[in-house]
């Protein structure tokens, strides 16, 4: 089937799911099976090799995991997807394919705190140069990238302070030195933004959260060119951090509403971004669909929506967080997103829990914030809560 003429809702349920089906059902089976047998020997070798359609053992590849990627390839515009058993697993097996002892890399210092963890600690270990320049500090990416790099690893929205990354600009200078770009579109979703329309070679998800959707399964996806997708698989591959067929099932039946969901994020998230900002006990709130927000234009430019993600900051700093969070009746108090129920947090148990105090200041990260994390809740309900909860500070 020819998708390119359908739209993302409709490529959100379709896509990946004509070729497996089992006497005429209208969703595709989990297939749990390790291992796959063939009667011809000769045939079985052309798979093994890939010069054959077909499926061996399924830490290599599994038809129920192959619907997922499918559905990813084909809502990225990507040529190849590939997957695994979590969203970490997808960036440090991204990263760990392309940089060996000797590589450089440039990146940003507002990074997911285990994608932080693997730039601050890890590779340093292995001889790769690690260059984290100042988020929306553009002028500075371009120089550091100019001075010669091999990859070029962006997250935008950031997490948490959702910063926004000019991913067209940064990619055009990236090209001018061959460097791989790298795009976490975890927080904007393939729904809001496509990072490979704006010139990154590979795109990474967290399929935990968006993708997913019900907070009850974990995977995580790469895509984009076929010749690199390739390589991470081959990695991947050896590796063992390969996504399990019921996860996938989940995920992508999750999927399926998709567009629906985000549709509905979005607009909740800005409405109540909009609230939180003219309340007085709130002292910032950083949300990209904000006229008020430093990256806006840029966001505007990139993505169709602004998300289901914001943060904001109280006065009063770590005490009244934990007060307003133990207060809120309509949230889930816990270390995830992009739920069907609206989650939150402070950075130092979600999303960078693994950093020090010093490390979360350095990067700009106030422990008065809260992610706060929309789900598909009557917005209405929701706004009421946190009205409640700051009225108690």
């Amino acid at each position: 089937m020819d998708f390119s003429k359908f739209k993302k809702s409709t490529t959100s349920v379709w896509g990946g799911e004509s070729d497996l089906k089992v006497s005429g059902a209208v969703t595709s089976p989990i297939v749990n099976s390790v291992a796959f047998a063939y009667n011809d020997v000769d045939h079985w070798h052309e798979v093994s090799l890939g010069k054959a359609e077909g499926y061996i053992y399924s830490r290599n590849t599994n038809p129920t995991v192959a619907v997922l990627e499918e559905k990813i390839r084909l809502l990225e515009g990507a040529e190849a997807a590939t997957s695994f058993a979590t969203g970490m697993a997808a960036i440090s097996n991204t990263l760990y394919t392309f940089l060996t002892a000797g590589k450089r890399v440039v990146s940003q210092k507002d990074n997911y705190g285990g994608t932080s963890k693997i730039f601050l600690d890890f590779l340093p270990l292995y001889n790769v140069e690690v260059q984290l320049c100042d988020t929306t500090d553009f002028d500075l990416f371009e120089k550091e990238i100019a001075k010669g790099c091999d990859l070029v690893y962006l997250e935008t929205p950031t997490n948490p302070t959702l910063k926004v990354v000019d991913i067209k600009r940064l990619a055009a200078a990236a090209k001018k030195v061959g460097a791989i770009v790298v795009v976490d579109n975890t927080f904007a979703t393939p729904i809001n933004q496509n990072p490979l329309a704006l010139g990154a070679d590979l795109v990474i998800h967290s399929a935990t959260k968006f993708l997913c959707g019900h907070s009850d399964a974990m995977g995580g996806v790469v895509a984009g060119k076929k010749e690199l997708v390739q390589k991470i698989y081959q990695y991947r591959e050896i590796n063992g951090a390969s996504l399990q067929a019921d996860p996938a099932y989940m995920i992508a039946r999750g999927m399926k509403t998709l567009e629906l969901r985000i549709e509905r994020q979005n607009a909740s998230a800005l409405k109540i971004a909009n609230y939180l900002k003219a309340h007085s006990k709130v002292s910032d709130v950083f949300y990209p669909g904000l006229t008020t927000h430093p990256g806006h234009e840029i966001a505007k430019q990139q993505m169709s929506g602004f998300g289901g993600i914001m943060s904001f900051a109280l006065d009063g700093g770590y005490e009244h967080v934990k007060k307003l969070l133990t207060t809120l009746k309509l949230v889930h108090l816990a270390a995830s997103l992009g739920s069907v129920s609206t989650l939150a947090g402070p950075p130092r148990t979600t999303s960078h829990v693994e950093l020090t105090e010093a490390q979360r200041k350095l990067l700009g990260i106030p422990e008065s914030l809260i992610r706060y994390s929309v789900g598909i809740e009557n917005v209405d309900d929701l706004l009421q809560d946190l009205d409640t909860a700051l009225a108690s500070l």
